[in-house]
C-alpha cells in the first residue's frame, strides 16, 4: 500500500499513475484522523460494509482515540488515563491503522502523504477521503507563553499538568522561603470554556483534597486563578447557569479576572491586561482551538479560519457550493452548517463530533451503494459539566437547568455511554465504584515525563576529590598523606 518517492513531486506521480494504471477491485477509504470523527465513521462504515464492498485505512499518530470530555476528570484522578483512550487496534475491527503525521494532501491525485515517527515519509492512493483531523490549540504571540505554559488538548497533558500540581504541593511543603511557596502554589488557567473551568475546577477540588494531608501547606496558601477575556464563562451554557458557576467557584476562593487577557508569562511572572502581576510555577492554556494546520498543505477548500467548507451532507464543497468528488469532512476541522441554526456551523464538540462520524458512516456506504447521501442535522440535546467530586452544571434541551450533584450524576452517565467500547465503559465504571469506597488516589508521578533522568544522574562519573593538605588520599594505600608526600 505504501509508496515510497526520493522527491516529493515524484512520489506523488508515481502513486498517482499507479492508482490509475491498476484500478482496484475494492474502493479504498482513507480517513484522515483516529479521534471521534475518524474511529465512529470508520466503525460505522464497516458495520454497514463488508470487507468486499469498501477497504478502510484510518491513519494517526497516536494509536489511540482520546475522549476529551474524560480529561478532567483524568486529571482528577477519578478515571485511569488508561480509560480515557480506546485503542485502535481493538476498536477498529477490520480497519487498517497506519500510524503517522498527514503532511500533505493532493485530492486532486487522490494521494496522501504520511510521515511516521521513524522512517521517511510515503505516500497512499485512495479513492474517497474522509477529513476528521481534529483540531489543535489556538495559541497567541504572548510572550513566555510557549515556553511556560502547557495544554490540555489530550491525555498527556492532563496527566502532566496533574503530576505537576500535586509535585508543587509537596515541594512547597518542604520549601520554607515564602516568596517561593506563593509562587509554587498559585496555579494559573487561562481560558474560561468548559475546558478551562472543568480542569480548574478538578484540580482545585484534588489539590484541597490532597493539601488535608499535609501539615505545613494551609488551604489558604492554595491560590487558583482563571483569566478569561470575555464578560462570562462557559458560553455554552445560560447566562443563569454561567452565573452560578461563577458564584460557586469564587465560594471556593478561586480568582476570576473577566474581561482581562494574559499579556506576558516570562519565566513564571504572569501580567494581566488590567495591570495585575503575580508569579505562578503552573500555567495552564485552554483559550480554544483551531482547525488542524496540517490543512493549509492540501488543495481542499478552506474558510478564513482554516476549516475545509462542507454542505449539511458532509461532502466538501467548494465557496460556490461545488461538491468536490469523494471528498468529506466533519468535526472540529470542518465548517459544517447547522441546519437548527441557520447561517451558523455545528460547534466544535464531542455531541456533534460523534454524531457527525455515524452520519459520515452511513452516508459514504450510500454512495459506496450507489444511494444518495443524506443530510446531517441534530438539535443539541443539552451540555454538562463537572466542577469536582459531586459538583456540576448541566443544561438539557436548553431548557431544563441542573445544578449540583445531579447535574454531577447527569454528567457522569451521559459521557460514559458515548465512551466507545464496552471494555471502557466497564473499566470506568469499576474505576468510579472504586473511588467511592477507597481514598482518591494523589501520587504525583513527574518522573514519568523523564524517566531516564535519573539513570543520567547515575551515569555521570563523580568529579575527583580534591585532597587538602594534611587529609588523608583514600585512593592511596597506607597512611601516607599529602603532607607527608610533600
Amino acid at each position: 500500500m505504501p509508496h515510497s518517492a526520493p522527491s516529493t513531486i515524484d512520489s506523488v506521480e508515481t502513486a498517482a499513475k499507479a492508482r490509475v494504471g491498476k484500478p482496484r477491485k475494492v474502493p479504498r477509504v482513507v480517513i484522515l484522523g483516529g479521534g471521534t470523527v475518524g474511529m465512529y465513521t470508520a466503525r460505522r462504515l464497516r458495520k454497514r460494509l463488508g470487507r468486499r464492498e469498501a477497504a478502510i485505512v484510518v491513519v494517526d499518530p497516536r494509536p489511540y482515540m482520546t475522549y476529551a470530555p474524560f480529561l478532567p476528570e483524568a486529571a482528577a484522578g477519578s478515571i485511569d488515563p488508561r480509560n480515557v483512550v480506546a485503542p485502535h487496534r481493538r476498536a477498529l475491527k477490520g480497519v487498517d491503522v497506519l500510524q503517522g503525521k498527514v503532511s500533505q494532501v493532493h485530492h486532486a491525485e487522490r494521494t496522501v502523504e504520511i510521515t511516521p515517527e521513524e522512517g521517511e515519509p510515503y505516500w497512499i492512493t485512495y479513492d474517497h477521503l474522509v477529513v476528521g483531523l481534529g483540531s489543535v490549540a489556538r495559541t497567541l504571540p504572548i510572550p513566555g507563553l510557549a515556553e511556560q505554559a502547557v495544554g490540555f488538548k489530550n491525555v498527556e497533558e492532563a496527566i502532566a499538568v496533574r503530576n505537576h500540581v500535586l509535585n508543587r504541593i509537596d515541594l512547597a511543603a518542604s520549601t520554607w522561603d515564602p516568596e517561593l511557596r506563593r509562587r509554587m502554589l498559585t496555579f494559573v488557567f487561562v481560558g474560561g470554556g468548559f475546558a478551562g473551568v472543568e480542569a480548574l475546577a478538578e484540580l482545585e477540588d484534588i489539590a484541597r483534597y490532597n493539601v488535608r494531608h499535609y501539615k505545613q501547606v494551609e488551604q489558604d496558601e492554595l491560590r487558583f486563578v482563571l483569566v478569561e477575556g470575555s464578560p462570562r464563562i462557559l458560553p455554552e451554557v445560560s447566562e443563569e447557569l454561567g452565573g452560578y458557576t461563577l458564584e460557586q467557584l469564587r465560594k471556593r476562593n478561586i480568582e476570576i479576572h473577566l474581561s482581562t487577557f494574559l499579556s506576558s508569562c516570562v519565566d513564571g511572572h504572569v501580567v494581566l491586561s488590567t495591570g495585575v502581576e503575580l508569579d505562578a510555577d503552573t500555567i495552564v492554556w485552554t483559550a480554544g482551538v483551531k482547525a488542524n494546520p496540517v490543512l493549509q498543505q492540501s488543495d481542499l477548500p478552506l474558510d478564513q479560519l482554516g476549516r475545509v467548507t462542507t454542505n449539511a451532507r458532509l461532502q466538501v464543497v467548494e465557496a460556490d457550493g461545488t461538491v468536490v468528488a469523494d471528498a468529506y469532512a466533519a468535526g472540529d476541522c470542518a465548517a459544517v452548517p447547522d441546519l437548527y441554526n441557520p447561517g451558523q456551523f455545528c460547534p466544535p464538540n464531542a455531541q456533534h463530533a460523534l454524531r457527525e462520524g455515524n452520519h459520515l458512516g452511513d452516508n459514504l456506504a450510500r454512495v459506496l451503494r450507489s444511494a444518495e447521501p443524506t443530510e446531517y442535522k441534530h438539535r443539541n440535546v443539552g451540555a454538562v459539566a463537572s466542577l469536582g467530586m459531586y459538583k456540576g452544571v448541566a443544561q438539557m434541551f436548553g431548557k431544563i437547568k441542573v445544578r449540583g450533584f445531579p447535574a454531577w450524576v447527569l454528567h457522569r452517565t451521559y459521557h460514559v455511554f458515548a465512551m466507545p467500547t464496552v471494555n471502557r465503559k466497564l473499566r470506568i465504571m469499576a474505576g468510579w465504584t472504586g473511588s467511592l469506597l477507597l481514598r482518591r488516589e494523589v501520587v504525583p508521578l513527574g518522573s514519568l515525563h523523564d524517566p531516564r533522568a535519573e539513570f543520567r544522574a547515575a551515569s555521570v562519573p563523580p568529579r575527583p576529590r580534591v585532597v587538602e593538605p594534611g587529609e588523608k588520599d583514600p585512593s592511596v594505600g597506607g597512611a601516607s598523606t599529602a603532607k607527608n608526600a610533600s
